[in-house]
């Protein structure tokens, strides 16, 4: 994953700082803060969406993780702390967007349809101070419709706040090829099977089963991006079979490995 240097991070947060309101509603110039990945915590008094026009891009919140392949665009409402990263093929085209420009909503990935991905993209390239009141502000006011009318999807993993929890979850986050059983965590922290399946669904809404599978898949999603082989990717993210991780990954994505390849 790739971010600016803890140095240039902090210089940004200082220029972030000294910014205190947008000069339009909208701000996603190709060379402006926003297209600028910030793996520093940090939070800022407008919405930001992280889109990659290529790639992948991670936001972390104390919360959960999200990812964003170019279909997909994370939105980070004002004022949550949180950093992005990007994967090494990854060219984003995020935005800041004014807190009262659109109706509020939580940190949560949404579906940028063709003609979404279209506008971001075409806005990229207008100037910091765009004409407002002519052809330029018109297009701005269509792409805050279609930002509203956005779906969400589910392509998060949410972080535990249970401390017995938190170690556990961050072990298989990092080693997304681990089979140890529910069992072999239960007996580490002096606990019944049942009891921390319930704590888990407790604390993150899912299963131990489901939040291990999404983790995996989240996983895979960077090793695609590098162009690993689909076989090495299902290997390396705990599947045993190929049938197994494609039928999962379509279930989560709505399309197979292969055409996310293709796609991408």
């Amino acid at each position: 994953m790739k971010c600016l240097s803890t140095d240039n991070a902090r210089a940004l947060l200082q220029q972030l700082e000294q910014l205190p309101a947008l000069p339009r509603p909208v701000l996603g110039h190709t060379e402006s803060l926003p297209n600028q990945a910030i793996g520093l915590p940090h939070r800022h008094p407008w919405v930001q969406l992280s889109y990659a026009e290529r790639g992948v891009v991670t936001v972390e919140t104390a919360d959960a993780r999200y990812l964003a392949p170019p279909s997909l665009a994370v939105w980070i409402p004002p004022g949550l702390e949180h950093s992005v990263r990007l994967g090494s093929k990854t060219r984003i085209r995020s935005l800041y967007i004014a807190a009262d420009a659109l109706p509020a909503r939580g940190c949560q990935v949404l579906d940028i349809s063709p003609l979404l991905r279209e506008l971001i993209v075409a806005f990229s390239h207008f100037p910091v101070e765009y004409d407002d009141a002519g052809a330029e502000g018109r297009l701005v006011r269509v792409l805050l419709d279609q930002l509203a009318a956005a779906p969400s999807r589910a392509l998060l993993l949410p972080w535990p706040r249970d401390p017995r929890l938190q170690p556990l979850c961050r072990q298989l986050a990092a080693q997304p090829d681990c089979a140890l059983p529910l069992g072999h965590f239960s007996a580490q922290l002096g606990l019944s099977d049942k009891t921390l399946s319930r704590a888990f669904r407790m604390d993150t809404g899912m299963s131990f089963r489901q939040w291990r599978q999404r983790c995996r898949l989240l996983a895979a999603l960077p090793l695609l991006e590098q162009g690993e082989r689909i076989t090495d990717v299902a290997l390396a993210c705990g599947y045993d079979s190929l049938s197994a991780f494609i039928a999962a990954f379509r279930a989560l994505l709505g399309r197979t490995p292969g055409d996310y390849l293709q796609q991408g």
